[in-house]
């Protein structure tokens, strides 16, 4: 039964894939047509608003502090189920589904945990800039 579904599933998933990609090449096309039927007048009252931060863009410290922090939180849960689980790996219990599905839990847990802590702390280093920046 659910053979036949998954089966569906991803005849559906590949079709709207292939479907919203001809719709965006199709709308493409469109909206360069309706560009350039309008006169240079009113394209030149456009204002393109580019949401930065005064003194740069803080993209490249806000995905540092996030990988620091996930690479952090998948080393606390290699630590965690390594360290209280070494008998039950040696002795060939970690086959068993419940050590297969703590330790999963242990490891997503870990590493949103250390994902979230770094996207705080890169906030925090934001909001210390600006204040340096203002005095």
């Amino acid at each position: 039964m659910l053979n036949e579904l998954m089966v569906v599933a991803n005849f559906a998933i590949v079709f709207g894939v292939i479907y919203k990609l001809f719709e965006l090449f199709v709308c493409k096309k469109e909206r360069m047509m309706l560009i350039e039927k309008l006169p240079s007048e009113a394209l030149s009252n456009v204002k393109i608003k580019i949401f930065k931060s005064s003194n740069g863009s803080y993209t490249p410290l806000r995905v540092g502090c996030l990988l620091i922090g996930l690479g952090i939180g998948l080393f606390v849960a290699y630590l965690i189920v390594y360290g209280t689980w070494v008998d039950s790996y040696q002795n060939g219990m970690a086959k068993e589904w419940m050590f297969r599905d703590l330790s999963g839990v242990i490891f997503g847990a870990c590493v949103l945990i250390g994902g979230g802590m770094g996207l705080v702390l890169s906030y925090l280093i934001e909001i210390w800039r600006e204040r340096l920046n203002k005095e």
